[in-house]
């Protein structure tokens, strides 16, 4: 157990206590304190841990997106191009360098192609709300770390499967997305207790921006391996991501800590400090309190917690459209051949990777001066990261063959799309500290939707046509989603403690 001297505490409280910087305008008495200056920022143990758990998601990403790349390789696009009647009377020309096909193993045409990519969300749909709850009961640490090396493994076993049958590859596949479905409630349910509510979006933000420098890293790295028959083509791809997922989590349960208390190199003075903001006898039921009741429908019928629901199913709808399909977009009907497809379709992760850092710094920076409360600011961001968005999805579409301007607007759509982490993403820790990571389990559930629905579309849409035309449909759809996120969240989101946090003993509920 941790003590504090008096004489630090005086000081502390000295130069806090009566400085509130947060919900100042907003209906709260909660007033939180602002950080000592014997307390460090970023190399404190708090932000150590969101980098770590940065790269942890890198991990996950890189696990997740390989195969859109590897499989461009893997397809006898040939077969494709013989078994598909398409009408590409709008395709772009060919660049001297790409390649018009590949001789890949498998023949599967684009309905194959959309079921292995999308068949990772049919598992990972299944954990979100369990692996919040456990990691709310239990601690996020050995949940979030055994569901990244159970996907290392798998992946590490893909070529195997791929090569035994398609059948076997959908299991492993669906298997891969149970590993990681655990990831997001178990981080979020670890920052209910670790992030101070100055510097939730800040933390947040940093390791989840971890998702998109995994994507800006593994896409390029995936198309170099594909290309490469000195280190063993495609089966290579997932041997290298597989292989650094497991050493990631050897560093990861060596280092990470479930609980600030827990942790062996906190200072006294940041403990004080988290331990001030977040009150953790009322934010968390790791003890494993049996007298403590989840408010289940009180969660479940919150117009907040659709609201971030409703949110965060939109945002995925446009990204994973991205993610999982824009190497395909890149190949078929911009014309890159497999390496610059690789490179290409990183760079919109890159700018995202920026821009999810900046964002979450100014969204912190404008709370923290009173320029914006919270609810403020979470509805602000995330109109921005729709809007823009949509706007560009939508123009990178008509701008012909000009592949410079197609991938700047793309670039431009995720640039936007950063400032949703600072936005609905760190509201579930606003609104439900205690339960983020049920509250993350749950709006995870209904955004894995799309991780299946956006590419069965796509492929749906372009499996006879994959031309232009039918890809600017696909914009459409995406923009049209943002747009209804916009204004629903707008209607029905807040910043604010919802009373159901506070949470109610059995006793209580029995009489």
């Amino acid at each position: 157990m941790t003590t504090i001297s008096s004489s630090e505490e005086e000081s502390i409280n000295t130069s806090t206590s009566t400085s509130p910087i947060l919900n100042s305008n907003e209906n709260s008495n909660k007033e939180y304190f602002k950080k000592p200056p014997t307390v460090k920022t970023w190399l404190s143990t708090r932000f150590c841990l969101a980098y770590l758990a940065c790269f942890g998601f890198m991990n996950v990403y890189a696990l997740r997106v390989n195969l859109s790349v590897a499989i461009l390789s893997m397809v006898n696009s040939s077969y494709m191009e013989i078994h598909t009647h398409n009408n590409i009377s709008d395709a772009c020309p060919a660049s001297p360098s790409h390649k018009n096909s590949t001789t890949g193993e498998f023949n599967w045409d684009a309905h194959k192609r959309s079921l292995v990519l999308g068949a990772f969300f049919y598992g990972y749909i299944l954990t979100q709300l369990p692996g919040g709850y456990l990691a709310g009961r239990f601690g996020g640490k050995w949940l979030f770390g055994l569901g990244i090396l159970c996907t290392s493994v798998l992946t590490l076993l893909t070529p195997v499967a791929t090569r035994t049958s398609f059948v076997l590859l959908i299991i492993l596949r669906i298997f891969e997305g149970i590993g990681e479905g655990v990831t997001f409630p178990a981080m979020h349910s670890m920052w209910g207790i670790w992030a101070p509510p100055s510097e939730r979006s800040r933390l947040v933000s940093i390791t989840y921006a971890g998702c998109h420098l995994g994507t800006v890293i593994a896409q390029p790295i995936s198309g170099i391996l594909c290309a490469s028959t000195f280190l063993g083509g495609w089966p290579s791809v997932f041997y290298v991501f597989g292989t650094l997922g497991i050493l990631w989590c050897i560093v990861w349960f060596i280092f990470a800590h479930s609980k600030p208390a827990d942790h062996p190199r906190i200072t006294t003075s940041e403990l004080n400090y988290i331990q001030s903001n977040l009150e953790p006898d009322k934010i968390s039921f790791l003890q494993k309190d049996d007298s403590v009741s989840v408010p289940w429908w009180e969660i479940a019928t919150s117009k907040r917690v659709w609201a971030i629901s409703i949110a965060h199913f939109c945002n995925n709808w446009g990204f994973y459209t991205l993610l999982t399909c824009l190497p395909t977009y890149l190949k078929d009907v911009l014309k890159f051949d497999i390496q610059q497809d690789g490179f290409i379709s990183a760079l919109p992760y890159l700018v995202m990777w920026i821009s999810i850092n900046f964002n979450g710094l100014l969204a912190d920076y404008l709370r923290e001066k009173e320029i914006l409360n919270t609810t403020q600011t979470r509805k602000i961001f995330n109109a921005v990261a729709f809007i823009g968005p949509g706007i560009f999805l939508v123009a990178s579409g008509f701008v012909g063959c000009n592949k410079v301007a197609a991938v700047s607007l793309i670039c431009l759509a995720t640039a936007f799309n950063g400032a949703g982490f600072p936005g609905f993403n760190t509201n579930h820790v606003d609104i439900g500290p205690r339960y983020a990571g049920i509250l993350m389990g749950i709006t995870n559930t209904w955004a894995t939707i799309p991780g299946f629905a956006a590419p069965a579309v796509v492929g749906l849409l372009t499996e006879n046509n994959p031309s232009r035309s039918q890809w600017r449909i696909v914009f459409y759809i995406a923009a049209g989603v943002y747009l209804t996120g916009t204004i629903l969240y707008s209607l029905m989101a807040t910043g604010e403690e919802q009373e159901w946090n506070r949470g109610k003993k059995k006793v209580e509920l029995d009489q």
